[in-house]
């Protein structure tokens, strides 16, 4: 994103956009709206055009819209489809964009059935989107890095918590609890506790299973704040971990290390992957590291960009990136060691704090 667009509200920016491929935006999604407009709710539509922004809301929402949404006048939902019409009527509009890929083919049709214009569902306003989202503002990070802080203590709580003959559903509900208790106003995702064997499942869903003696335990988890994620994972040891446990651990975090050291703007996804990626597979275990590398994280876990063997996007300055190799070896244990990062000109800066050093409690 060019500097001079981060001087305008990430609305106006869009609206700078979307007159080289229409004339009126619609935008329904929850995180969208959200992103645009400052505003949590279930529900809500946003019309934007060139010169102005419209939040059509029900009842529900609409004394805090009117105090809290930002760039956009606030309209009071009566009959949506007729309140459309109307808005387009005074704006000139012939053409109506929607999500491609937030809108279900009933709602299109819908869409299609109760407006006279042409609509377009290509995937042009959702990539016009992605490109105002994707890299990150200075008070966007900062929220990310505050919902960082609380997920990196509840990380440093759970070294004390975990022990033998815990289960990997109290690990989990222990740390959603700490989390949501010290300042997130959700999590980022549903939080993976793992232990022993189930560790080489990537993205298991934790059970009864009681953490044993001699077993790795893999939590990947993060915090929501004012909207934006965090993500990390960490892998430790309850007790004394077997040498080939230590020696997978290494690897992983060689191939970590390696490509946080090559993250800067102007690098492509698939080189990124590649880095660590090599670094697993000349250690022997290429086959068992079976997931991209990373992944962008904002107001949605998953988000781009991408780092992985097929991506070719490019990394820009403001990006944020997961780095997040590891190695699955089936009934026996998995690693997998997360951070994540903002890219700079020349490198980047981790905003993951919490120690990498093999732990054992």
């Amino acid at each position: 994103m060019i500097m001079e667009n981060m001087k305008l509200s990430q609305l106006e920016v869009l609206q700078c956009s979307i007159s080289s491929f229409t004339d009126c935006a619609l935008i329904s999604s929850d995180v969208n709206r959200r992103y645009f407009t400052g505003m949590k709710s279930s529900a809500g539509t946003l019309l934007v055009f060139e010169d102005k922004a419209y939040l059509i809301i029900d009842f529900r929402y609409i004394e805090k819209a009117r105090k809290s949404a930002k760039n956009c006048e606030v309209v009071l939902q009566n009959k949506l489809y007729e309140q459309i019409s109307e808005l387009m009527n005074k704006h000139n509009a012939k053409k109506l964009s929607v999500e491609a890929e937030n809108i279900t083919i009933s709602q299109l049709e819908n869409l299609k059935k109760r407006l006279s214009c042409e609509i377009d569902a290509s995937d042009e306003l959702s990539e016009a989107i992605k490109s105002v989202r994707v890299c990150k503002r200075e008070e966007e990070i900062e929220n990310i890095i505050k919902a960082q802080r609380i997920a990196e203590k509840g990380f440093e709580y759970m070294l004390d918590f975990v022990k033998e003959g815990k289960t990997e559903r109290e690990i989990q509900l222990e740390l959603d609890f700490f989390m949501l208790r010290n300042g997130a106003e959700a999590l980022s995702f549903d939080t993976i506790a793992l232990s022993g064997k189930n560790t080489s499942l990537p993205h298991g869903v934790p059970t009864d299973k009681k953490v044993k003696n001699g077993e790795f335990v893999l939590l990947d988890f993060g915090a929501v704040v004012n909207g934006w994620h965090s993500d990390m994972t960490r892998t430790f040891c309850v007790g004394e971990p077997t040498g080939k446990m230590e020696k997978i651990y290494n690897i992983v975090l060689d191939a970590q290390m390696k490509a946080l050291s090559y993250v800067k703007a102007g690098i492509s996804g698939d080189e990124l992957d590649k880095i660590a990626r090599d670094v697993i597979g000349n250690a022997g275990f290429g086959e068992f590291f079976g997931h991209s590398l990373g992944h962008g994280v904002g107001m949605e876990i998953h988000e781009a960009p991408t780092a992985s063997p097929s991506c070719k996007n490019i990394l820009e300055e403001g990006m944020i990136v997961t780095v997040e190799p590891g190695i699955y070896l089936p009934d026996e244990f998995g690693v997998r060691i997360e951070d994540f990062v903002v890219v700079t000109k020349d490198g980047c800066k981790n905003l993951t704090l919490s120690p990498k050093n093999l732990i054992c409690v």
